[in-house]
């Protein structure tokens, strides 16, 4: 989508920026993407962000967020709807998963939104 800014606006749309992995903007658009992926995957257990690798941020009607997101599966069950600061990483090796994504989060904190129209995991 092509941003339009509204009629008498000064700002300009910013291009992507680099941003400090452990910025706690960063780190909560992160958890969003993860919500996205356990609401939208069938696996048994939840998962949980184990790293942030690479993140961007453009200023666009709100912060839009490109994250690339190291994932690893927790012992908590989907079915336990547990918090996930709580959940542990899968310790027995065969239940170990761990996934590559990319996730596009866009808030706009104003309107107390979130939405993560992109969740690519591999």
């Amino acid at each position: 989508a092509t941003y339009v800014p509204p009629p008498h606006s000064t700002t300009k749309p910013g291009f992507p920026v680099p941003m400090n992995t452990d910025n706690p903007g960063v780190r909560k658009a992160a958890r969003f993407g993860v919500y996205r992926y356990n609401n939208s995957s069938n696996d048994l257990f939840l998962f949980k962000e184990s790293q942030i690798t690479k993140a961007m941020v453009q200023i666009v009607r709100g912060l839009k967020y490109m994250l690339h997101v190291e994932i690893r599966r927790t012992v908590c069950e989907k079915r336990e709807h547990s918090n996930l600061d709580s959940c542990h990483f899968q310790k027995k090796k065969s239940l170990q998963q761990i996934l590559r994504c990319y996730f596009e989060v866009w808030i706009t904190p104003w309107l107390h939104k979130a939405s993560v129209p992109t969740a690519v995991c591999d």
